[in-house]
């Protein structure tokens, strides 16, 4: 289950409006508890990044059978931005708990290029984006047969008092 708050839906919605007609991409800095037989997620600040596909793109598909494509189809985290990411959050006593993106013009629904690069312990937020208008956001976890499957989402109307300089 991936807990978040109105205002973060409004911001990655937001933010996939202004990269329209590319991806947008960020990171959702919050806490994870495990236990048996859930994940719980709460996501308590959103860390927008800039979508470095169209810099990095030539290693990429050499490293992927994905087709050729722009930052129209497919985002890309540089390392760094990783890296500075990760180091904010354990500033703040927080994990990075999920990757969130945009698909132009197509269904919130992941990719299979968005299946061989995710991580198992990561939510994945996609938001679709009908010529500039997002219009559905949903969130996805893969499964142990490494299969995307969707992950409840509850939305509080009420955010926390939480300090941050992003």
């Amino acid at each position: 289950m991936l807990n978040l708050q109105a205002h973060h839906m409004d911001q990655i919605q937001a933010h996939a409006r202004d990269c329209y007609p590319e991806e947008c991409c960020g990171l959702m800095l919050g806490h994870r508890v495990e236990t048996a037989d859930q994940s719980q997620k709460t996501l308590l600040a959103l860390y927008p990044m800039d979508n470095a596909w169209d810099q990095a793109n030539g290693p990429i598909e050499e490293k992927t059978s994905c087709s050729p494509l722009t930052a129209a189809r497919r985002y890309w985290i540089a390392p760094q931005d990783l890296f500075n990411a990760q180091k904010y959050a354990r500033t703040q006593g927080w994990d990075i708990i999920g990757v969130y993106h945009s698909h132009p013009d197509h269904e919130a629904v992941p990719s299979e290029c968005d299946r061989k690069w995710a991580w198992p312990q990561y939510s994945y937020v996609i938001v679709a984006v009908n010529r500039g208008v997002p219009h559905d956001l949903r969130s996805w976890i893969l499964d142990d047969q490494q299969q995307f499957r969707s992950e409840p989402v509850a939305v509080s109307a009420v955010a926390p008092t939480v300090e941050t300089d992003i």
